[in-house]
């Protein structure tokens, strides 16, 4: 099973190699605006400490990403003197075409299953994430312990 998991989790991460590739993003950028399109809007500081990258790293990745039209920085309308980078979906169509015969084959996969094995399955995957996420955290930024 860990075996499976690891291969499933490399053969995601090569497709969004590729993807990233194809949309002209470096792999920290396609990453960072994936984490600020899923979990978004998100403050520069948040989504250094979700990615694992310095905060410099993230100014630069920043840049790029708005130079490029994927996301734009705004002012928190909860904290005048806080930004929040929150993705354009202008641009997620050419993203979304990119991953359809992905999204196509996973409909199909979830179509062979019940309602009460996906609920088993959701459940797996939700425990997996939160361990995932335990782990991340625990190492902290740049491979440091937090």
């Amino acid at each position: 099973m860990r075996r499976s998991l690891n291969a499933v989790a490399l053969q995601l991460s090569l497709l969004n190699r590729r993807v990233g590739a194809r949309l002209e993003l470096k792999d920290a950028d396609f990453e960072c605006f994936n984490l600020v399109f899923t979990e978004g809007p998100l403050t520069p500081t948040a989504l250094a400490r979700r990615s694992g990258l310095h905060p410099a790293t993230v100014t630069g990745v920043l840049d790029r990403l708005e130079r490029a039209g994927w996301v734009v920085r705004e002012r928190d309308p909860g904290n005048r003197r806080a930004v929040l980078v929150r993705a354009l979906r202008d641009r997620t169509g050419e993203m979304f075409g990119l991953l359809a015969g992905m999204n196509d084959a996973m409909s199909d996969i979830l179509d062979d299953h019940s309602t009460a094995e996906l609920e088993v399955i959701a459940g797996f995957l939700r425990r997996t994430l939160d361990a995932g996420r335990r782990a991340t955290d625990a190492l902290g930024t740049d491979g440091e312990r937090a």
